[in-house]
């Protein structure tokens, strides 16, 4: 496999580092893309001294900034032929945060970062995908969607650029939840649209990994004891890494496109039922979703306003 090509956004830390000491182990062409060169270069060494694999690149990429992606996006296809692995591993979740933040082009940040950049940044790479004989998409999705189960949860669809920043209440947690609700879906309808280029778009429900000390740093007083208390048990960010290479390279993904895939890389199902002993089983199992991400209206919307958002 030493001829195939890899992106992995958010590589410097976490999953996205392990996913890409993972791949370079299995002799692929890594690119990091990140925002931070600084401490990413030091990465990229440590990854190319550990592996032995000297085709590990690192290009600089802002997710939440749709200038930044199509600079990266540029710079990628002059220097590489084509794109076998596409990897929306990098996502904004700031513990602590209380106040709203915007984008470059005035995008609440969680939404700029986990929804619309990856959107605008596959979009942009489906040619140079199209030239591979086996392209692969996997966005990073959460277990945090769980909260739509709640049939009280909406994604906040007239608040995405702070528009009620003033009036609304701001909350990190359900900002990012949203997020990636929204990345679920648009992963369904990309892998529709891209599928007759042959072109398969997954997502991986993530489950708990070990945070970081920087990450557990940021959070309130009650939730870092919480969070260490967690991490006693919490697995690596390597055992996802894994289930990133095995969704993008096994056979038994070959045919796969516009499913949401849990840690036990199965596939989930949408609810059947959202009510009673049925609701407790979604909550508290990881083989189904919310049916509020396959509702056409929501997956219309999310999908017109990402063209919109992205388009010039």
């Amino acid at each position: 496999m030493n001829n195939k090509i890899v992106i992995i956004t958010g590589a410097n830390s976490g999953i996205g580092k392990a996913a890409a000491l993972k791949f370079a182990k299995e002799g692929f062409s890594v690119i990091m893309a990140c925002r931070n060169l600084e401490i990413s270069k030091a990465v990229q060494k440590e990854i190319m001294e550990v592996t032995k694999n000297t085709n590990v690149d690192l290009i600089e990429l802002d997710v939440s900034s749709f200038d930044s992606i199509r600079s990266f996006c540029t710079a990628f296809k002059s220097k590489y032929p084509r794109l076998d692995i596409l990897i929306h591993n990098a996502a904004y979740l700031n513990h602590g945060e209380k106040e709203y933040k915007l984008s470059p082009e005035h995008i609440e940040l969680s939404f700029a970062t986990n929804t619309f950049g990856p959107f605008l940044m596959t979009r942009l790479l489906a040619d140079h995908l199209t030239k591979s004989s086996d392209s692969r998409v996997l966005n990073a999705c959460t277990t945090n969607i769980k909260n739509f189960f709640d049939p009280k949860r909406k994604i906040e669809f007239d608040n995405l650029r702070g528009e009620l920043k003033g009036k609304r209440p701001y909350s990190t947690y359900k900002m990012y939840g949203d997020s990636k609700m929204a990345l679920l879906m648009l992963t369904f309808k990309m892998a529709e649209e891209y599928k007759s280029m042959g072109i398969k778009i997954n997502a991986l429900q993530i489950n708990r990994v070990k945070l970081s000390k920087e990450t557990i740093e940021k959070m309130h007083s009650v939730w870092k004891v919480f969070a260490r208390v967690q991490n006693l048990t919490n697995p690596l960010p390597s055992g996802m890494a894994d289930n990133y290479f095995q969704i993008c390279t096994s056979e038994a993904f070959n045919d796969v496109t516009g499913q949401l895939i849990n840690h036990k890389l199965e596939i989930l199902q949408p609810s059947t039922s959202e009510k009673g002993f049925s609701q407790l089983k979604n909550i508290f199992g990881s083989s189904s979703y919310p049916r509020y991400a396959i509702d056409r209206q929501n997956v219309e919307q999310i999908w017109r306003l990402s063209n919109t958002l992205t388009e010039g």
